[in-house]
């Protein structure tokens, strides 16, 4: 393929804001990439951490979209008149009630400023309860156990549990709800025009890993199951369609309306939505064999495995987060994994440590504050380099914000061993990359002992990139061989690798890989010696875990 000729465009939708990257699709090269934080979320509106409660408004989206598209052309006025197809991926579970046209609630003017009409964000953990429930129903009303591909677990972070803690609320909302979207789908569906129920394309991403979604079963959970939970989640299903659709296929056209606003060619394709880790997985070069670690506030693990074969029964890999056909790439199950806190957790502590700057009214200006904000988790990783790992060292648990896997359970805790008064900032800090290595163990052991082979691990995401300790300390744990990519884009490049199949540009997903991905930057390889220290520290993180789960269950 000739260079400068054919691009693609790539939106990330994270936590946090939306990165878009316009990449040549000849060979991946970036041609322009623009950053937009969503105004609401960023003031803090319609979330109470405390509770649990993370919303956002449609509106962030669609604007910081429009607004990212138009920074980035700046940097290539030129391709964008190029630029054959996009791709969207988003955070999720990230669903949202809607109306019989498909619309968001939270963009009807009487429930402009209400959380429950908005897209419940997947950190939110107000649906605990929920989950619960659905997991004690699949597992005892007699029927098909919509648990069984989802590791056997139903998080409460996903599209039923979130729906069903909205719905117990009952009011003005749930009496106007029709039906449910996630935001991977709905996005793709903006752009294209096809927000209407009878035509929006749901991904089998969003619908298989966490919507229950199955073809052996007939699609998603039947409506006698539902209805059991609550009546609304029948009326939602009755309008999800049977469909589901893999993200190298074609959601519509690029409208006018949208064309107009980003300065991009009417008509192109744009793909059906997905999940932004698995999309990342893509552009971290996943393969059978082949996990990637996609590595920022919190985790998640992808590796793609074949189909059974005719005649055979797909294999079931308990404690995991589902395994999904087509959610990674067409042709493949897609499994999945992850851990409910990772970089969160170090935020966590720097938050703690910078509470008296923030609090006590101190003479340090903002801009002073800020740079220690920003520089204190550094000074602390380079402090715990110089600690040596003992057999006696702390140990910590990582459920700061419950534990996703292995066997989801938000209602879990974070914990602290071991201290004393010798134990120091730094030492904290070293607790915690370990501990935060010795959950990843747990989800390999996991899969391995599900018949999941892993062969190779490539990390990706913020942590990945900028903590070198972390991910020696990784390698160490684990004892085993740590790839970091060369960029952080791999969302974005993923992205780009499906709008260049849905494009024609390439025939398949892996073609598209070998032109696209970024090489690998560095290696950390395991030290063998504090291996067996870390395997001792290990057996009492375990049994630090167990703890905690005989406390919580009483």
């Amino acid at each position: 393929m000739e260079k400068g000729k054919n691009y693609v465009l790539g939106a990330d939708f994270g936590s946090d804001s939306v990165r878009v990257v316009v990449i040549d699709a000849a060979d991946g090269e970036v041609a322009g990439s623009a950053v937009s934080y969503y105004k609401r979320w960023k003031e803090g509106l319609y979330c109470d951490p405390k509770a649990n409660q993370f919303r956002q408004h449609p509106l962030d989206y669609t604007e910081s979209f429009e607004f990212a598209v138009n920074d980035a052309a700046k940097e290539c006025k030129e391709a964008m008149s190029k630029v054959r197809a996009i791709c969207v991926d988003t955070t999720g579970s990230t669903p949202c009630l809607c109306d019989e046209n498909g619309t968001p609630l939270a963009l009807n003017e009487r429930f402009a400023d209400n959380p429950d009409a908005m897209f419940i964000l997947w950190k939110d953990h107000t649906a605990v309860k929920e989950a619960d429930d659905f997991n004690a129903l699949s597992h005892s009303w007699g029927g098909t156990d919509y648990t069984q591909f989802m590791g056997g677990t139903y998080s409460s972070e996903w599209f039923w549990s979130k729906l069903l803690h909205v719905a117990r609320k009952g009011g003005a909302i749930v009496d106007s709800a029709v039906s449910a979207v996630e935001h991977c789908d709905w996005f793709s569906a903006v752009l294209t025009g096809t927000t209407a129920l009878d035509k929006i394309k749901r991904g089998r991403c969003s619908a298989g890993h966490k919507i229950a979604w199955h073809a052996s079963w007939g699609g998603y959970p039947s409506e006698e199951f539902l209805g059991m939970l609550h009546p609304l989640l029948v009326k939602v299903r009755q309008n999800l369609g049977s469909e589901t659709y893999t993200s190298d296929q074609v959601a519509g056209q690029l409208t006018q309306e949208w064309s107009g606003k980003l300065g991009l060619p009417s008509g192109i394709p744009v793909c059906v939505g997905s999940y932004d880790a698995h999309i990342g997985a893509v552009g971290g070069h996943v393969a059978e064999g082949v996990m990637v670690k996609s590595i920022g506030t919190s985790t998640c693990d992808i590796i793609i495995g074949p189909q059974p074969a005719e005649g055979e029964t797909e294999r079931r890999v308990a404690g995991i987060a589902g395994q999904v056909d087509g959610s990674v790439v067409p042709g493949y199950i897609g499994y999945e994994a992850g851990q409910s806190a990772y970089g969160d957790f170090y935020a966590w502590f720097r938050n703690v440590l910078m509470w008296p700057v923030q609090n006590m009214g101190l003479d340090i200006d903002e801009e002073t504050a800020t740079k220690m904000e920003k520089k204190v988790l550094a000074a602390l990783e380079k402090a715990a380099e110089e600690i040596e790992v003992t057999e006696n060292s702390p140990v910590a648990l990582d459920w700061i914000n419950g534990r996703r896997t292995p066997n989801a359970d938000q209602t879990l805790k974070g914990a602290l061993s071991g201290l004393s008064l010798g134990t120091d900032a730094p030492a904290i800090m070293r607790m915690l990359l370990e501990s935060t290595a010795y959950g990843a163990r747990a989800i390999l052991e996991c899969f391995e002992a599900g018949g999941v082979k892993i062969d190779q691990i490539i990390a990706i995401g913020g942590v990945a990139r900028k903590s070198k300790i972390g991910m020696q300390i990784l390698a160490d744990v684990t004892g085993r061989e740590i790839q970091v990519t060369s960029n952080d884009q791999a969302p974005a490049i993923g992205a780009a690798a499906y709008a260049s199949v849905a494009a024609g540009l390439y025939p398949d997903i892996p073609s598209a890989q070998k032109a696209l991905c970024a090489p690998m930057e560095r290696v950390h390889k395991p030290d063998t010696k504090k291996k067996k220290i870390y395997d001792t520290l290990y057996e009492r993180y375990l049994a630090l875990g167990a703890f905690e789960e005989k406390q919580r269950r009483g």
